[in-house]
């Protein structure tokens, strides 16, 4: 099996698993018990946000904040925009063209009760973060972007965004969907959101920043876990597999780049072949189109040869792309669009097995 979805899910590591399964036999009490059983499970906690407030920052200087551990990203997307959207002043709200769906939907709901989302496309500027922070103004209570797109991996340069931002209207907060972008770009911002899945961890956990001295009221209320932010028992298993996950992280930008620039060298051996991911893209992301073949053909002819690869957004399900037109890609090439998304234990030898396949499908449909 090859496996190049990496932007969809990752396979979990070793660390995690052994951390998960240690906490569920070892470390398997309530952590609001008072027992020690209960502070073994406080202890994991507050060691995983340790670790997640360093890992954010990327400096020897953790963030200044509070980690609340949430379900997974589309949990922290939904507390953030609707907690800060909840106590604004302001009702715009500015964000970008290509926002996950657990975004998107959720400016879509504030729309329709009453707020403005202001969303810049990327193909209508030379300089898209700056684009971003141009469009705030005094009424501007949140500026809301993903600091890597899963389709395409094009980022925003979101430490300059962030400075931008404050220094055109102080009081608007910003938030960060870093899913794609945490342990591989800089980050910053006022509310940040992480998946453990996306890097080596299990699903069912995330995380979401608070900056200090930002409040926002909760999303799920109940039992007042994690300081009234996040109710309901904390799944210590899943908190202990997702630092392990952190701390064992094994991507590198070098080690992407050289695998990106192995398969732009092979897919420009092709004919008809258009790469839709721009030089403002991480390397570990990789969209192009196979001109003539349907993505969903691509894909099952792959899947036949043991290639796992996609057509972009795995909540999407095959459905056509609502964020590639953003970036000036046409219909035809939508239709033909497939993702590769690589990790850590990926090899150039895993391209050329996925070149070979592409070329015998082209070979196969085009003739």
């Amino acid at each position: 099996m090859i496996y190049l979805d990496n932007a969809a899910t990752t396979k979990p590591c070793a660390e995690c698993i052994n951390a998960v399964n240690a906490a569920m036999e070892q470390s398997f009490g309530n952590a609001s018990s008072l027992h020690k059983l209960g502070t073994a499970s406080i202890e994991i906690i507050a060691r995983a946000k340790k670790t997640l407030l360093g890992a954010l920052s990327g400096t020897k200087t953790p963030l200044d904040g509070n980690i609340i551990f949430t379900s997974g990203a589309t949990e922290s997307n939904n507390t953030a925009l609707l907690g800060v959207m909840q106590k604004a002043r302001g009702k715009r709200i500015v964000t970008t063209a290509v926002e996950h769906p657990s975004v998107a939907r959720v400016l879509a709901r504030l729309e329709e009760n009453g707020f403005e989302a202001v969303k810049i496309a990327p193909r209508d500027y030379a300089d898209f973060t700056e684009a971003l922070a141009d469009a705030v103004d005094e009424n501007t209570a949140l500026v809301s972007a993903m600091a890597v797109n899963n389709e395409t991996g094009f980022k925003i340069d979101v430490v300059r965004l962030y400075e931008n931002v404050k220094r055109k209207n102080p009081k608007t907060l910003v938030h960060i969907d870093a899913v794609q972008g945490f342990l591989k770009v800089p980050l910053a911002g006022d509310l940040i959101s992480v998946s453990g899945h996306k890097i080596h961890s299990t699903k069912g956990i995330g995380a979401l920043f608070i900056k200090k001295g930002i409040n926002i009221p909760p999303l799920i209320l109940g039992g007042g876990q994690q300081n009234n932010m996040r109710s309901g028992t904390e799944p210590v298993e899943l908190i202990a597999g997702f630092d392990a996950a952190v701390r064992a992280y094994r991507g590198s930008e070098e080690h992407f780049t050289r695998l990106k620039g192995y398969l732009l060298e092979k897919l420009a051996q092709m004919n008809d072949i258009a790469v839709n991911s721009s030089g403002n893209c991480v390397p570990n992301i990789v969209n192009f189109s196979v001109r003539g073949v349907r993505s969903e053909i691509m894909l099952h002819s792959l899947e036949e040869n043991g290639i796992y690869v996609s057509s972009g957004s795995a909540c999407s399900k095959g459905k056509k792309s609502e964020v590639l037109p953003a970036f000036g890609i046409s219909d035809k090439d939508i239709d033909c669009a497939v993702r590769v998304s690589f990790c850590a234990e990926n090899t150039t030898d895993d391209i050329d097995v996925l070149c070979d396949g592409i070329s015998k499908t082209i070979e196969r449909v085009r003739r």
